[in-house]
C-alpha cells in the first residue's frame, strides 16, 4: 500500500477517539515544554554564575607565581609576582587581550565602633577596564582614583550590615607581608551593588599602590588578571603567555570547583530528562495499545483484504509519529515561551543567593537562556523515544492472525 494511503488512515484513526488523542498530545506537549524550560533555566543559571565569576573575580586568565595559594591569600614576597608591570605590558601587546592589570589580594577585617566584618581586600588599578563592572555598579559616592591614598569602595550590602555610609571613616586591619598586624583608617568613597550578594558583602577595593604600601609588598602583586575579547581564545593566549617562573591559569582552572559541581549536577538533570521522556513514552505506548485492542476486528478485516503485517506496523508507527510531531511542536511553543519569560523576568531569589557561597556567584535574580542545540536534541530524543515506544503496539497489530482477529 502506498505511504500516502497509510497517512490518510493514520489521520483518520487518530480522529476516531479525539479526546484520547488530544490528551496524549497535551501530555507530550507538556513533557517537552517542561524539558525545554528546565534545561533552559539550568543553562542560564550555570552560565550566569560562571560569567559573574569571570567578570568580577577571575578574569579569563591569570598569571601567578608557582607557589601562590589563593585560599591562603599569601602576602609573602616569594608567593607574589615581582614584575607585574612587565607581565601586564606583554599581555596587553596581544591582539586577543582586552585588558590586563595586576591585582593584590589580602584578607582583612573592617571595623566600626559597633561592629566588624571579615572581607577580602582587592588592590586594583582603578582605570583598568577590568573594573568597569564595579564602576557601573556604583550606587553612591565616587569611584576610586589611582592616587587615592585613603579611600576604599565597599558593597552596599556590607555597608548596610555595618550601618555605615559614604564619607565615614572605618578601620581596616590586615596581616602584612612580615606577618604583622597593621591597621589603617580609610574613608568610604563609594558603595557598589553588583547584584552578586557573595561579592557585595565581602569585598573592599583600594588602589593597588596603596594596597602595596599598606601590606608592605613593595610593588608586588598576587596575580595578573587578563580579560579577552573572545573567551574561545583562552587556550591560545595561555600558551603564548607561558613562561618559566610563572603559572598561567585559565578561567576553567580558576573555576574548577564550580565546573565540577556543574558536571555532577548535570547527571541529576539528565536523570530528570530521562524520567520525563519515559513518562511520555508510556503514555504513547498505552494510547496505541488501547487503539489496537479497540480495532482488532478491523485489523482482521484489513489482513483478510490483503493488507500485510508490515503495512499495519507502518500504520501504527505513523500514528505515533503524527502524535509525537504535533505534541513536540506545541511543546516547543510552550517551552520557548517559558524560557523567554524566565530569560526576561527571571526568578528573584534575593538574599538566598548569598547562601550558595563558595564558587557559586549567583545573582539576586536567576534567569534562563536559549540553548537551541540542547532544545533540538531534546526534541529529537523525545521523538525517537516515542517511535520506540510505539514499536510493541505496532508489532502486536502486525502479528494478529486474520481469522482470530475476525472472531474477536
Amino acid at each position: 500500500m502506498p505511504l500516502s494511503k497509510l497517512w490518510i488512515f493514520a489521520f483518520r484513526d487518530l480522529g476516531r477517539n479525539r479526546r484520547r488523542s488530544l490528551f496524549t498530545l497535551i501530555a507530550i506537549a507538556l513533557g517537552i515544554g517542561l524539558l525545554i524550560i528546565m534545561n533552559g533555566f539550568i543553562a542560564g543559571v550555570m552560565e550566569d554564575s560562571l560569567q559573574n565569576s569571570i567578570r568580577l573575580k577571575t578574569g579569563h586568565l591569570q598569571i601567578r607565581a608557582p607557589s601562590y595559594a589563593e585560599e591562603q591569600l599569601s602576602l609573602q614576597w616569594s608567593d607574589l609576582l615581582s614584575d607585574p608591570d612587565v607581565l601586564a605590558a606583554q599581555a596587553r601587546a596581544l591582539p586577543e587581550v582586552k585588558a590586563a592589570a595586576p591585582v593584590l589580594w589580602a584578607s582583612g577585617l573592617l571595623a566600626t565602633i559597633n561592629d566588624s566584618a571579615g572581607l577580602q581586600v582587592y588592590g586594583i588599578e582603578p582605570e583598568s577596564s577590568i573594573y568597569d563592572p564595579i564602576r557601573a555598579a556604583l550606587v553612591d559616592g565616587a569611584y576610586l582614583t589611582a592616587d587615592d591614598r585613603s579611600g576604599i569602595l565597599i558593597g552596599k550590602r556590607l555597608a548596610d550590615s555595618l550601618n555605615i555610609g559614604v564619607g565615614q571613616k572605618v578601620s581596616l586591619v590586615i596581616v602584612s607581608a612580615e606577618q604583622q598586624t597593621d591597621e589603617g583608617i580609610f574613608t568610604i568613597r563609594g558603595l557598589f551593588t553588583t547584584g552578586i550578594p557573595s561579592y557585595d558583602q565581602s569585598a573592599a577595593l583600594m588602589p593597588i599602590s596603596k594596597a602595596q604600601a599598606f601590606t608592605n609588598t613593595a610593588g608586588r602583586a598576587s596575580a595578573m588578571v587578563i580579560l579577552l575579547n573572545n573567551q574561545d581564545d583562552t587556550d591560545r593566549v595561555a600558551a603564548g603567555l607561558q613562561s618559566q617562573g610563572h603559572t598561567v591559569l585559565t578561567w576553567s582552572d580558576l573555576n574548577q570547583l564550580f565546573i565540577q559541581a556543574i558536571q555532577t549536577g548535570m547527571s541529576f538533570y539528565l536523570l530528570l530528562d530521562g524520567i520525563v521522556m519515559l513518562i511520555v513514552a508510556v503514555i504513547i505506548a498505552n494510547t496505541l495499545l488501547m487503539s489496537v485492542f479497540e480495532r482488532i476486528r478491523e485489523m482482521g478485516i484489513h489482513s483478510a483484504l490483503g493488507l500485510r503485517g508490515q503495512h499495519l506496523m507502518q500504520l501504527f508507527l505513523l500514528e505515533a509519529a503524527c502524535l509525537g510531531f504535533a505534541g513536540i511542536v506545541v511543546g516547543l511553543v510552550l517551552g520557548l515561551a517559558g524560557v523567554g519569560y524566565l530569560a526576561t523576568v527571571g526568578i528573584a531569589i534575593g538574599d538566598m543567593a548569598s547562601a550558595a557561597g563558595g564558587s557559586m556567584t549567583l545573582g539576586t535574580t536567576m534567569r534562563a537562556r536559549f540553548v537551541p542545540g540542547t532544545f533540538a536534541l531534546l526534541s529529537l530524543m523525545t521523538f525517537l523515544i516515542i517511535l520506540a515506544a510505539s514499536l510493541y503496539p505496532a508489532w502486536f497489530a502486525a502479528h494478529l492472525e486474520p481469522a482470530e482477529a475476525l472472531r474477536s
